[in-house]
């Protein structure tokens, strides 16, 4: 009987030893998780258009039919970071009012590369306000239309083992002269804003 007492009184502190060492062993994966994470610090992808062109432009009252053709350019600037893109959207407006819009297919993007996205938009009789499709007028009798390209992604950052929760990169590309004729000046580069939430 003795025994049996001595048992049942060591267990509750054998269970609740091993509750420390399991905490323990948790706080100091995490922390050495946490430590990584701040050593490498992930630098956002730096982003940019590189081209740009219309086709089978006409903007008919206000409605607007055209095909647009952009080389996004983006940047991972990161030495020891990749990047998961889950999900990309991209739109094309003019003065906040949406043109059209293109899916870009997932990809990884690897430390230190440079990956040209090349989305189709195509505005199909967009109507336009009036207001809108006055200043679109007025900018082609110009040779070139200012327009906004944004690009929303839901990515991933990869260090090592380790990989972060899916947070939501948001670029905006203002304003991008996109020439309408061959007669046009040469399409000028455009350094984007990148935000990240």
């Amino acid at each position: 009987m003795a025994r049996t007492t001595s048992q049942q009184q060591r267990k509750p502190f054998n269970r609740g030893l091993c509750f420390l060492v399991l905490i323990s062993i948790i706080v100091v994966i995490g922390l050495v998780a946490l430590i990584t994470w701040l050593t490498l610090r992930p630098k956002k992808p730096v982003y940019s258009i590189e081209s740009g062109s219309l086709s089978d432009f006409n903007l008919n009252d206000i409605h607007l039919n055209s095909t647009i053709y952009f080389t996004i350019r983006t940047h991972n600037p990161n030495r020891r970071v990749s990047i998961y893109y889950d999900a990309i959207n991209s739109s094309v407006t003019h003065r906040n009012q949406s043109i059209s819009f293109s899916t870009i297919p997932p990809f990884f993007h690897r430390r230190r590369n440079v990956t040209d996205l090349t989305p189709k938009f195509v505005a199909r009789d967009v109507a336009l306000s009036h207001a809108n499709a006055a200043d679109l007028k007025e900018e082609n009798k110009t040779g070139q239309v200012e327009l906004e390209v944004h690009v929303t992604a839901r990515i991933r950052f990869k260090a090592g083992v380790f990989k972060s929760r899916r947070r939501t990169l948001k670029v905006v590309c203002v304003p991008v002269m996109v020439p309408t004729t061959n007669r046009s000046p040469h399409f000028s580069p455009v350094a984007c804003e990148t935000d990240l939430v």
